[in-house]
C-alpha cells in the first residue's frame, strides 16, 4: 500500500506507557513517510477509536495499528480478538509492538490474526530502526486492499 502523494498515513498506537508513546512519535519523525499518529492508552480506547465511537466519531480508519499487549482495562489480546471477529477491522494491519518476548504471547497474537510481532528495542536508535523498517515494509513494499 503506497500512501497517496501528499496524503499522510494514519497510524493508531495503543500504548499505556507515555514514554513509549513519545519514543514512537520521535521515531516516526525520523522516517520519510508523512503520517498522523493517534495514540490511545488502553484497549477500551483503541476499540472506541476503531469503531468510531464517542469522542472518536470522526477518527480516521488507521492504515496501520501498533498494539501493545499489556495495557489496563482491556489488553492487546482482547483487542486482537475483537478485531478478528469484525470483517472491517480484520483488514487493518496490526503490528504487536510490546516488551514481551514470551513464546505464548507470540503464538496467541498470531492466532488472533496479528500481522507481525515485534519486541520493543530498549534503546532509541534500535526503536527508530524498527519503526523505519515498519514504515518501509507496510507503505513501500506491501500491497494492501483499498479501504
Amino acid at each position: 500500500m503506497s500512501p497517496e502523494e501528499g496524503k499522510p498515513i494514519e497510524i493508531l498506537l495503543a500504548e499505556d506507557n507515555p514514554g513509549d508513546v513519545k519514543l514512537t512519535e520521535k521515531a516516526l519523525e525520523h522516517g520519510d513517510i508523512l503520517n498522523n499518529l493517534h495514540a490511545v492508552e488502553n484497549g477500551v480506547e483503541a476499540m472506541k477509536f476503531l469503531e468510531q465511537e464517542g469522542e472518536y466519531s470522526d477518527a480516521p480508519m488507521p492504515d496501520l495499528f501498533l498494539l501493545d499487549l499489556n495495557m489496563p482495562k482491556k489488553d492487546g489480546r482482547d483487542v486482537l480478538a475483537e478485531m478478528d471477529d469484525d470483517p472491517e477491522l480484520r483488514r487493518i494491519p496490526v503490528v504487536v509492538l510490546t516488551s514481551s518476548d514470551a513464546e505464548e504471547d507470540v503464538v496467541k497474537s498470531y492466532e488472533l490474526s496479528a500481522n507481525a510481532y515485534l519486541t520493543k528495542p530498549v534503546d532509541f536508535d534500535g526503536f527508530v530502526d524498527i519503526v523505519n523498517r515498519l514504515e518501509d515494509f507496510w507503505f513501500k513494499v506491501v500491497k494492501m486492499p483499498p479501504k
